[in-house]
């Protein structure tokens, strides 16, 4: 697949989508409470989207079945929301993509249920600036090693582990696209990046090790080790100064 660099109005396009994709994020992190039923979010997405008009990228994408990824605890990405209850001290994650006028935003965020661990709290804070470690290492001539690098450096800096079977991508007509944006990686290495690509970026931390089990779903990705994770993404474009998020209210 060739990377394909975005006009000015498409990403306009795809701002526009971030800005409704984040807001339904951001709703679904101030609904959860202990006790609320998983696919309570779904339906939530589902309620929201219709009336803002756009497609749930995720639901069918690849046979998956819902509208939302809801991944808790030790879960990393790609949980399927179903009738299991949130409980207090919970960490969830919410990945959510969607479609508006052919164009995607893809995004991600962990927050914490009641009252949850200090551990826990740190992991969230550091996969959070891991995200926006990335951001800024996102600018035109830097290359996919460089914001590798930049997560890598800082997570496993703190003790932790980032994810490595899993990595961000290019965003647009298609939730992911070329290139891959590995979360680990060397200065200077990878692919170029210029003004008009975009991409998400999204860290996956995990507390103990950093790699990864699949359950029998073959969708939830869970770590090897039952530690706990967390996971943010965002949607970027490359300009010719600072990146620009576009998932953002």
């Amino acid at each position: 697949m060739a990377i394909v660099v975005k006009s000015r109005d498409e990403i306009a396009i795809m701002k526009e989508a971030g800005r409704i994709v984040s807001g339904v994020r951001d709703l679904l992190v101030d609904s959860l409470r202990p006790g609320m039923v998983e696919l309570e979010l779904d339906e939530i997405v589902r309620r929201e989207f219709k009336k803002a008009g756009v497609v749930p990228t995720f639901l069918g994408y690849h046979g998956y079945p819902a509208t939302v990824c809801i991944s808790i605890n030790d879960e990393i990405v790609h949980g399927i929301p179903g009738t299991r209850e949130i409980q207090d001290g919970d960490i969830v994650s919410i990945d959510i993509g969607c479609t508006y006028k052919g164009f995607v935003a893809d995004t991600a965020v962990s927050a914490g249920v009641g009252n949850i661990s200090p551990e826990a709290q740190r992991l969230i804070d550091v996969t959070r600036e891991a995200v926006w470690r990335g951001i800024r290492a996102s600018r035109a001539g830097s290359k996919t090693g460089d914001i590798g690098h930049a997560i890598q450096t800082y997570v496993e800096g703190e003790g932790l582990a980032i994810v490595r079977e899993y990595v961000g991508h290019g965003v647009g007509r298609q939730m992911h696209e070329d290139p891959q944006v590995p979360n680990y990686g060397k200065p200077d290495t990878g692919t170029p990046l210029r003004p008009g690509m975009v991409i998400a970026i999204e860290p996956m931390v995990n507390l103990g090790d950093w790699r990864t089990k699949r359950d029998d779903d073959e969708w939830t990705v869970r770590t090897i080790d039952g530690a706990l994770s967390a996971h943010f993404e965002h949607t970027l474009a490359i300009t010719d100064g600072e990146a620009e998020v576009l998932t953002l209210p």
